[in-house]
C-alpha cells in the first residue's frame, strides 16, 4: 500500500524484449505516458545494458545512450546499480568469463582462438588436451550474433571465425539446468539441450545451431536433441557454494548459470554465465527482486522499495 512506501525510487532500464521475459509488460505500458523528467532521483536502477555496450562500438545511438546513462550515474554517485557496469562488462568477453569459470569451479577445457592458422589451432587443441567434438562460440558473449554456435568436429575447425572460444563438449543427456541468481536467492529451471555425442571425430560435417533457440522453455525436440534417461537435477544445496563463489568473484547479484550434469561422471559442470537472464519459470520474480533491492538499500530508512516507471532505452537522452 502507499502507506508502506518509503518514497525511495527504483528505476528500470530495459528493452521491450526484457519486459516481456520478466512478465512486466503491463507495468511498462502503464508508465509510457509518465514524463521521465519527473521520475528521479533514483536510489537504485535495475538495468540490462549489455547489448547496448556491445552495440556502442559500432552504433552512435547506442554509444550516446551509454554515455548519458554513465553521465547520470556519475552525477548521482549514491545510486545503486543492479548490476555495476564494470562487473557486467567482464561477462561480455568469453575469454574473460572462461577464466572466471575456471576459478575453483568445474568447467570444460577451453581454448581461446585468435588466429585462422589451422595448424596452430590444431597444435593448441592438442596441447590444451581438448577432446573432440568441440563447441565453438563467438568471443562476444552478448548481442545478436552471440548465440551462434558451431559444433566443430575434427574437420570442422576451419568453420570457426576468430576471435572465438573452442570448448570440449560434456554430454548433458539432452538436459540443461539454468540457475537464475537473484541476490541471496537462486532458482533452478530445467531446459532442453543437445543430444549426447560420441567421443572423437566421428563426422566431418560441422553442425550449426543457435544455442538460445535450443534451450528456450517452449523449445521442441530437434535433430540435435535426443530422449535419454534423465539424471536428477542439481539440488539447491549443491549449487549454494558455486553461486556464492560466483557472486563474490563477479561482484554481481543478477546473473544466470548454465549447468549440466555429466551422464558419465554425474558431476556438475558450469558451461556458461549470462548477464540478467530472462528468469522464465521463476515464480514470483518481481517480489523476489524487490526483496533483494530492499536488502541492498539502507534497511533503516526503507521498508518496501517503490518501483516506478521504466527508464526505457528508447527515451530521449536528455531525459536520462
Amino acid at each position: 500500500s502507499s502507506a508502506q512506501m518509503s518514497g525511495r525510487r527504483v528505476g528500470f532500464c530495459q528493452s521491450d524484449k526484457r519486459w516481456r521475459q520478466v512478465s512486466l509488460v503491463a507495468f511498462a505500458e502503464l508508465c509510457i505516458s509518465v514524463s521521465h523528467w519527473s521520475q528521479g532521483p533514483f536510489e537504485d536502477i535495475v538495468h540490462k545494458l549489455s547489448d547496448v555496450i556491445v552495440e556502442a562500438e559500432y552504433d552512435s545511438q547506442s554509444q550516446q545512450l551509454l554515455d548519458n546513462f554513465q553521465g547520470y550515474v556519475s552525477g548521482h554517485p549514491h545510486t545503486v546499480l543492479l548490476d555495476p557496469l564494470p562487473a557486467m562488462s567482464q561477462l561480455l568477453d568469453r575469454f574473460a568469463s572462461k577464466q572466471i569459470m575456471n576459478w575453483q569451479i568445474s568447467s570444460p577445457p577451453y581454448l581461446e582462438i585468435s588466429t585462422s592458422d589451422l595448424s596452430v589451432i590444431q597444435e593448441d587443441v592438442e596441447s590444451k588436451g581438448l577432446s573432440f567434438p568441440l563447441i565453438c562460440k563467438t568471443r562476444v558473449a552478448h548481442g545478436s550474433r552471440s548465440h551462434e554456435v558451431r559444433d566443430c568436429l575434427m574437420d570442422g575447425l576451419s568453420d570457426g571465425h576468430p576471435p572465438c572460444v573452442l570448448q570440449s563438449i560434456v554430454n548433458p543427456g539432452a538436459v540443461l539446468h539454468k540457475v537464475f541468481v537473484l541476490g541471496e536467492y537462486h532458482f533452478t529451471v530445467e531446459r532442453p539441450s543437445l543430444k549426447n555425442f560420441p567421443p572423437g571425430p566421428q563426422c566431418t560435417k560441422t553442425i550449426f545451431f543457435n544455442s538460445h533457440e535450443v534451450s528456450k522453455p517452449e523449445s521442441s525436440p530437434t535433430s540435435l536433441q535426443l530422449k535419454v534417461p534423465r539424471l536428477p537435477p542439481p539440488s539447491g544445496e549443491a549449487m549454494l557454494a558455486p553461486v556464492r563463489d560466483l557472486r563474490a568473484k563477479l561482484g554481481m547479484a543478477m546473473f544466470g548459470v548454465d549447468v549440466i550434469v555429466s551422464i558419465n561422471t554425474h558431476t556438475l559442470t558450469i558451461i556458461n554465465i549470462s548477464i540478467f537472464p530472462g528468469y522464465e519459470g521463476v515464480p514470483q520474480f518481481f517480489s523476489s527482486l524487490l526483496s533483494h533491492i530492499e536488502s541492498v538499500l539502507d534497511p533503516r530508512e526503507l521498508e518496501v522499495p517503490q518501483a516506478i516507471c521504466p527508464l526505457a532505452p528508447s527515451v530521449p537522452q536528455a531525459e536520462l
